[in-house]
């Protein structure tokens, strides 16, 4: 019989999935966290909600041709929303199966942000409609680079090297991308932030396969690295004089011809930039290579049983080295999307996004799919600080500002709960 591995927390055995019950944190996190959302949707979006006001809701950019709009009541939705939140919640106390994780916590999410749209279309009032779909577009423009990361999580962790410096990857990917860009020109700054990114990894690979250093510790070290010697050289080269070393161009949308036409969904994702287009590509190529190729599976044996994968001659040390380098390179991407989407480079211009798109893997179970899943709610949560700036004043902006981190927080410890790594993340291997 053939056993093998397929995530951290499933098993394929003769073609079949076997998954784990669900865990008594898993179980208590994920129901008192739903039940405490619906209770908070009732209190703060129908008791307290906008009872005079309905709330008016466009699907495009304010003056675009053909823009459906309609208007909903506000209260009610909320009501509804909550109510069907908190029964998710109770539900999934009662009759926990891993199986409908994934559908009950997106369904409570989507009703969540129903009636926060709700709740803030009929905070500006009927004569300004709120536009969803630049709510949405802008939660995409910020999951893109959580997703490049967690894509270059996937690929160190798979492989068993903890990677926490996926931070100082994307910092040393924009600082490269905004120096090379402003010289040489778009392409000639991807391929820099690419390589930049793949350096900082090649020094967590070096010091963590060679040297055996503890690769948390060496991943914070790192990041300290990254931000010391890019904040250093904005000093001497790009702010004295950024004309000539720190403009980068920005980039431009592409439309996809038929597909940018679609109502919506062609706004979303067929009517944007050439790195959003990448990133496409690579989830596809990354989720495609981890479980449908030879090189895939031999990663997988190598991060959890090094020793028997190395028994069965697969060079265990040099696919380590491989995955992790490849991985920097798609974090150096998701750096580079910071400067062509902003124009130039700052101090610190990733602001700890490569720390939620480590909670993102984590979210995700250390796989492509779930990573992709989890990066737009954390996109939404940095979203949101704009959004309830201007339509929200009233909310302090301490509160909106520490939004993505709180999501960070809730998901990972309330609505995970209990989640299994690579038995050999982590794990340095010495062959005897």
């Amino acid at each position: 019989m053939t056993t093998m591995a397929q995530t951290p927390d499933e098993l394929i055995v003769e073609h079949v999935v076997i998954r784990p019950p669900v865990s008594r944190a898993q179980r208590l996190g994920a129901g008192i966290s739903l039940i405490l959302l619906g209770l908070l949707t009732i209190w703060r979006f129908a008791i307290d909600g906008h009872h005079d006001n309905g709330a008016a809701i466009q699907l495009g950019a304010t003056g675009a041709a053909h823009v459906p709009h309609f208007t909903l009541p506000a209260v009610p939705v909320a009501w509804v929303a909550g109510a069907v939140i908190v029964l998710l919640g109770v539900l999934w106390l009662a009759l926990p199966r891993r199986r409908w994780f994934g559908v009950i916590m997106g369904s409570a999410i989507a009703l969540f942000v129903i009636a926060l749209i709700c709740w803030l279309a009929s905070a500006s009032g009927q004569d300004v409609p709120f536009d969803v779909v630049g709510l949405l577009t802008s939660t995409i423009g910020l999951a893109v680079p959580l997703i490049l990361g967690a894509l270059c999580g996937v690929m160190c962790e798979r492989s068993g090297v903890i990677n926490v410096a996926i931070e100082g990857q994307m910092l040393a990917g924009a600082w490269a991308a905004a120096l090379v860009a402003t010289l040489l020109g778009v392409t000639a700054g991807l391929l820099a932030g690419a390589l930049a990114g793949a350096l900082i990894a090649a020094l967590l690979a070096v010091f963590a396969i060679r040297y055996l250093v503890n690769q948390v510790v060496l991943g914070v070290v790192l990041n300290v690295l990254a931000a010391g010697l890019t904040g250093f050289f904005y000093d001497v080269f790009m702010q004295p004089d950024p004309a000539s070393y720190n403009q980068p161009p920005l980039l431009e949308n592409h439309k996809i011809p038929l597909l940018g036409d679609i109502p919506v969904i062609g706004p979303l994702f067929f009517d944007t930039s050439l790195i959003v287009y990448i990133t496409y590509i690579l989830i596809v190529v990354v989720d495609v290579w981890l479980f449908r190729t030879r090189w895939g599976l031999r990663t997988r044996a190598v991060g959890e049983h090094p020793k028997a994968a190395d028994t069965v001659g697969i060079g265990v040390l040099a696919m380590r080295y491989r995955n992790v380098i490849i991985g920097g390179a798609i974090a150096g991407i998701g750096g580079s999307y910071f400067i062509f989407a902003v124009g130039q480079f700052q101090k610190n211009i990733t602001s700890g996004q490569g720390f939620i798109a480590l909670a993102a893997l984590i979210f995700g179970r250390w796989s492509p799919r779930g990573a992709v899943g989890a990066a737009p709610l954390f996109g939404f949560a940095s979203a949101m600080q704009v959004t309830l700036s201007i339509n929200a004043p009233s909310i302090p902006s301490a509160f909106v500002a520490m939004l993505p981190y709180v999501a960070t927080i809730v998901a990972v410890a309330g609505l995970v709960g209990r989640v299994r790594a690579p038995a050999a993340d982590g794990e340095p291997y010495v062959k005897e």
